[in-house]
């Protein structure tokens, strides 16, 4: 029925949609959802152009200093073993002791970090591990017997040990996913600045006095001196820190939302760091619980988590393959086969310079290849170079003096090898195992896992470092370099069977 004439038009029913709205919600239907990843690739575009890239900067610099003194810390022993053995009449069971005391303190001091910096946070665990590096640079200089020594460097490895797990999930924290491994990957070039300083300050210290045990100055022997010299980087570490804020995550995890909006804020912008803050608190334990230990058990099958036993796996081969023997015992190793004792401290430095150099390409790489087959390359080329030490190794005759020495080129082509290793390693395993164990793990479960898993790295740095000196003597270099090939070849596997590409993800969507 028609409507009269100049009546008003019929109303669409309340609820219904007019024509425009229909056509609009056509064409939204019509167009495909955004991908996920597309997503991620919007936030992180609005993260970069809001980011306070000063800020980072600061977080990066400063935590990664822990990086340096883990680096000179692990590195000074070596140069000073002809000091202590001297100072203390050690035999190479008592060198091997006095050289993984440190190890020792690491393995405790990352099993307490990890938990230590969900109590009370990750600048307050970098702090307190920077304390210890000042008491046992100090202390160990002046240890008048090899009780004390030993003790001092038990007190270095819980700081070690402390920054080796703390200072990589901080700047983990702190920093967008696109650029995380890259600036976590930083951590690794500093511990290898570290221990090139310790090379370089050994080398120097030991040249200007004629030798590691000759006096300087007081009339205290250089290998002492090197110690002391530590304190500078510790008491500049531990100022540092006074001025970078504490991760956000952990202050969410502990319910001080409003000071994490704070941090994300300087960090982010206010839009952002809203977000964040409610992802944050969304990816921890239903119940708002504070992060624990038994969070590693996983609640539906009362097993522990498989995320955890890949962290370990990774947190273990990387020792395995015998890297802080080149670390800790190169300077001896190298006059074990022939070179001086100043030619040896030299080998170090190019070693060290290398490793550098290494780790520029991993940062060149890490966010753009991922993690995973920086792992596989690496395994494959430390595999292939080891092998070449141990043969190099197997042609060793003994002197007249009594003192190993390679025959022919054969000492040549074990610097070369030894030295394309330290390349390999530091191009995949030295600075993507940090990355990987700060990153991999679900939020709630993050500390404590890396409690455990740096527990078990230190603890098989230990077994290696510690054993070397007897091994090195029987069953001899060559076996010993073959069991640390056969490792690499293995950890090849492992990897390609085990390990989940973490490239771009947000530490939220970390799952295990």
């Amino acid at each position: 029925m028609s409507s009269p004439s100049g009546s008003t038009p019929p109303q669409p029913r309340r609820g219904a949609q007019t024509p425009e709205e229909i056509t609009r919600d056509r064409d939204k239907k019509s167009k495909p959802p955004i991908p996920r990843a597309k997503a991620r690739e919007r936030i992180a575009a609005m993260e970069t152009v809001s980011l306070n890239k000063r800020l980072v900067a600061l977080v990066v610099i400063v935590a990664t200093i822990g990086g340096f003194m883990f680096g000179y810390d692990s590195g000074v022993i070596n140069g000073t073993q002809n000091g202590l053995e001297a100072a203390f009449d050690l035999g190479s069971l008592g060198i091997g002791i006095n050289v993984g005391a440190i190890l020792v303190g690491s393995s405790f001091g990352a099993f307490i970090a990890g938990r230590l910096s969900d109590m009370i946070g990750r600048r307050g665990t970098m702090m307190l591990a920077a304390a210890l590096f000042l008491v046992s640079a100090l202390l160990a200089g002046a240890a008048g017997s090899s009780a004390i020594f030993i003790f001092a460097r038990i007190i270095g490895g819980l700081g070690v040990g402390a920054a080796s797990v703390t200072s990589p999930v901080y700047i983990s924290e702190m920093t967008p996913a696109h650029v995380r491994g890259r600036l976590s990957s930083v951590q690794q070039v500093m511990i290898i600045t570290g221990l090139t300083g310790a090379f370089v300050a050994n080398f120097v210290l030991a040249r200007w006095a004629g030798g590691s045990t000759a006096d300087l100055w007081f009339d205290f022997p250089a290998w002492r001196w090197m110690f002391w010299l530590q304190a500078i980087p510790a008491l500049v570490y531990l100022l540092a820190l006074l001025t970078i804020p504490e991760s956000p995550r952990y202050l969410v995890a502990r319910g001080r939302n409003e000071e994490a909006l704070a941090v994300l804020t300087r960090l982010f912008g206010p839009e952002t760091a809203q977000r964040k803050v409610a992802e944050i608190s969304a990816s921890l334990a239903a119940d708002h619980h504070r992060p624990k230990l038994s969070d590693l058990v996983d609640k539906g099958t009362g097993k522990i988590r498989p995320i955890l036993w890949v962290g370990i796996g990774i947190a273990v081969f990387q020792q395995l393959v015998g890297i802080n023997v080149v670390f800790y015992y190169g300077a001896t190793l190298w006059q074990a086969v022939g070179f001086t004792e100043d030619f040896a401290l030299q080998i170090n430095i190019i070693s060290g310079a290398l490793s550098i150099g290494a780790c520029l390409v991993t940062i060149a790489l890490i966010d753009r290849i991922g993690r995973k087959p920086l792992l596989l390359i690496g395994s494959a080329g430390m595999a292939v170079s080891l092998a070449v030490v141990a043969w190099a190794f197997s042609t060793a005759a003994t002197g007249p003096d009594g003192n190993v020495v390679l025959p022919g080129s054969a000492g040549v082509i074990a610097l070369i090898a030894a030295n394309v290793y330290v390349v390999f390693f530091n191009v995949s395993w030295g600075p993507v195992m940090w990355v990987m164990l700060g990153e991999m793990f679900p939020n709630q479960i993050r500390g404590s896992a890396l409690a455990v898993a740096g527990f078990a790295q230190w603890i098989a740095n230990a077994a290696i470092s510690v054993s070397f000196p007897t091994l090195a003597k029987s069953p001899g270099l060559s076996v010993t370099y073959v069991f640390y090939a056969l490792a690499a070849a293995v950890s090849f596997f492992f990897v390609r069977a085990t390990v989940q590409e973490t490239r771009g993800r947000e530490l939220e969507d970390m799952q295990g």
